[in-house]
């Protein structure tokens, strides 16, 4: 499959998927002609990013720390972990902004409120 063909088949930019294959995340073997060519599992793997993307991961953690789809019932456990260490990461960022949002709510509910940024 060319690279047309998968852009297409995935709805992702050419350029995405060069970037994608420039970071290791996509494979293709050249033609003579020097065309990309992508296996047909290609367009499955890239769901399968994306989707992760959705959920929060970051192309790194894509890279080192999810399972891959070779076999989906022996990754399962892994993928499950993963998500369930994302759900933990979300959490604490939840908890940081709580606290922001509370330490500058402070900050405004004080008498006579003056920019602390100046005042520092």
């Amino acid at each position: 499959m060319q690279i047309g063909e998968l852009a297409a088949a995935t709805s992702l930019s050419r350029d995405t998927l060069r970037f994608y294959e420039k970071r290791g995340l996509l494979l293709s073997r050249r033609l003579a002609n020097g065309y990309r060519d992508y296996p047909p599992e290609a367009v499955q793997w890239l769901c399968y990013l994306r989707a992760a993307q959705a959920l929060g991961f970051t192309l790194a953690e894509i890279e080192t720390g999810l399972p891959l789809l070779d076999d989906p019932a022996a990754a399962a456990p892994q993928l499950r972990d993963a998500l369930l260490r994302k759900l933990d990461d979300i959490d604490a960022r939840i908890a940081g902004l709580s606290a922001l949002r509370a330490s500058l709510a402070r900050e405004l509910a004080q008498p006579g409120f003056g920019c602390p940024v100046l005042a520092a």
